[in-house]
């Protein structure tokens, strides 16, 4: 399977590399980016799922990509395409999500590196429509995804992973057709 890796004007995304590791073990950790997320990842946890994460993009040849400023050449979280494996309401599905270091936030990246993956999932993978979602609380994901274009669903729905009773549970559904992506692109 080729791995398919997109540059941007000032990002690569790309297959995950050992030495990005310890950095996406100090995100995983830090309460700020973890805020709308259950709890934070030890070390180890981290380490399972940029594993995860690698073996997805080796196997089907797209998934979230590490995202590295071109610039520093640092690594700065992950963006990209996922199939979702939990049943939710919207199944099947294709969402599009990011994660970046706190020391990246506000500065346009999630927003540009989102941009460069929905060229791949409706030009390259012809998907219909790619989807997002967080907890009601996270606005600053809720802003990149309405800076996307992406429609926001009236209904939210209750995560299955997540369980009764915790403020995140609560979420919301944005969507992205490929015909209204199409004519954004014009």
């Amino acid at each position: 399977m080729k791995i398919i890796e997109v540059e941007t004007r000032r990002l690569w995304l790309r297959q995950w590399q050992a030495s990005d590791l310890e950095s996406f073990a100090q995100l995983n950790a830090d309460p700020q980016v973890m805020a709308h997320f259950p709890s934070m990842y030890s070390k180890g946890q981290s380490d399972k799922m940029a594993a995860a994460i690698e073996s997805i993009i080796t196997q089907q040849g797209w998934g979230f990509w590490a995202l590295e400023e071109k610039q520093s050449g640092h690594f700065i979280g992950f963006t990209g395409l996922n199939r979702l494996d939990t049943e939710m309401p919207f199944s099947p599905c294709v969402e599009i999500g990011w994660r970046l270091a706190k020391a990246y936030w506000g500065q346009g990246f999630a927003t540009e590196a989102a941009k460069a993956a929905f060229r791949v999932g409706f030009i390259n993978l012809n998907l219909d429509e790619i989807v997002a979602f967080t907890a009601l609380t996270n606005r600053r994901s809720q802003a990149v995804m309405e800076r996307l274009h992406m429609q926001r669903e009236a209904e939210t729905f209750d995560h299955p992973k997540i369980p009764e009773g915790q403020r995140l549970r609560a979420h919301c559904l944005y969507r992205l057709s490929q015909n209204r992506w199409q004519s954004l692109e014009k």
